[in-house]
């Protein structure tokens, strides 16, 4: 099972010396009028064709959604020195690897006529259980679920016979070990490695209308451009991503997870209409500052302008707006079985106990191996192992009455229940 190493303390501390001296270096440059890191999309676009040597993008957005954002990070997310060359590293990234899929696809039609059935899809608000209700049915080996490392260089196609030994693993841990150098209390606040499952928004960042820029980056033009332009193109795209990862590497099934999704619900479920959703709940007065923290944690890597409050006053508006979504859906849809909702105390008090009722509500079969595999994945990873994520309302001038009146609808339609206990 993986999981990135422990980093010493020292490691730690040298990362984060050496990145406020290269900011500090990079505010005297941008005093003095002289270029830092340039966000041309033409440009970034060219400079991926050199390096892969390859020129065909395919037919997917790309070119305006790219500058919408670039422009949004130039303009509004504050970006220090190490943002914006982490920033530009990210986008040449997924555009060799955009260069990549295509020359595949183009070479494989094939892949294209891999058939994605029945995925189980796991969206809600976050910090919802989302990420452990992901990891336990990843277990489960008549599943398929999208790995980091498949996610961060999905080129080649992997293969199920060297699947475990491919290289890309390792670069992808290694890449992992330097974020939490740079970040170590994001240990305690989100789980990740190269072969745990990966969100669905590391998929649709490929086309760049995804909304984890917008978690990682302060950019509301590019947000309010992505909830008015749509997603159905992306979506198309995180479809052919599946056909393109499952081609030599079944089983075909896919368990699926992002809370972003219920920003998109026309598109997720125009491009899978056989989906089976499932809904996680929590407290909105636990998942607010929760979600803010994470929020401030990511976005201070790339900023040294970063607003704590400002931060969660837009998580908490963006996300009963998301709750309003969900509600509505609900109200509205009523396609038997499609949906199983699970609340976030349920799952900490007997994850199994959630699992069995899910494979139930689906027709779905646990065996016994994977009940063991799961039950294998609770006890080495029990909660606060990395240490507590420790938030509160009061930490980011949040009032509980301002969020209870506006999550009142989402609580009363799925009958959320208020949690006592400290935040975990």
């Amino acid at each position: 099972m993986d999981s990135t190493r422990a980093q010493q303390p020292w490691q730690a501390r040298l990362a984060t010396t050496a990145v406020r001296a290269l900011n500090m270096v990079g505010g005297t440059l941008r005093r003095s009028g002289l270029p830092l890191v340039g966000f041309d999309a033409h440009r970034l676009m060219d400079q991926a064709c050199s390096s892969a040597g390859l020129s065909d993008f395919g037919d997917y957005p790309l070119l305006l959604p790219l500058q919408t954002l670039l422009d949004a990070c130039d303009s509004e997310a504050g970006l220090n020195l190490m943002g914006r060359i982490t920033t530009r590293w990210d986008v040449m990234r997924l555009l060799r690897n955009r260069l990549y899929l295509q020359r595949d696809w183009l070479n494989h039609p094939q892949i294209a006529r891999q058939p994605v059935e029945r995925p189980i899809i796991i969206l809600g608000l976050p910090r919802s259980g989302t990420t452990l209700l992901h990891s336990l049915l990843a277990q489960d080996p008549a599943l398929r679920h999208p790995e980091h490392w498949e996610l961060m260089y999905p080129s080649p196609p992997p293969e199920g016979s060297g699947r475990d030994r491919d290289p890309r693993i390792r670069k992808t841990r290694r890449e992992l070990d330097w974020f939490y150098r740079l970040a170590p209390e994001f240990r305690a606040i989100h789980m990740m490695g190269a072969r745990y499952p990966q969100e669905c928004t590391e998929i649709t960042n490929h086309t760049f209308m995804s909304l984890r820029f917008d978690t990682v980056y302060n950019v509301p033009s590019y947000r309010d451009w992505l909830d008015h332009t749509g997603l159905h193109q992306a979506y198309a795209f995180h479809k052919h991503v599946l056909q393109h990862l499952q081609w030599r590497c079944p089983p075909r099934q896919w368990v699926l997870k992002a809370p972003d999704h219920v920003f998109a619900m026309d598109a997720l479920l125009s491009t899978y209409p056989d989906a089976r959703i499932v809904m996680t709940h929590r407290d909105p007065l636990k998942v607010v500052p929760s979600v803010a923290s994470m929020t401030v944690a990511l976005q201070r890597l790339f900023s040294d302008n970063v607003d704590h409050e400002a931060v969660a006053r837009t998580v908490g508006g963006r996300w009963a707006d998301g709750a309003r979504r969900m509600a509505a859906l609900r109200a509205q849809d009523r396609t038997p079985g499609r949906y199983l909702d699970v609340h976030y105390p349920d799952l900490v008090r007997d994850p199994m106990a959630v699992v069995r009722d899910l494979y139930d509500h689906f027709g779905m079969d646990l065996s016994a191996r994977a009940r063991e595999s799961m039950e294998g994945f609770l006890a080495d990873h029990t909660q606060g192992r990395h240490g507590r994520h420790r938030y509160s309302l009061e930490q980011f001038g949040l009032d509980a009455e301002d969020q209870n009146r506006q999550y009142r609808p989402y609580v009363e339609f799925f009958g959320v229940a208020p949690e006592t206990t400290a935040a975990r």
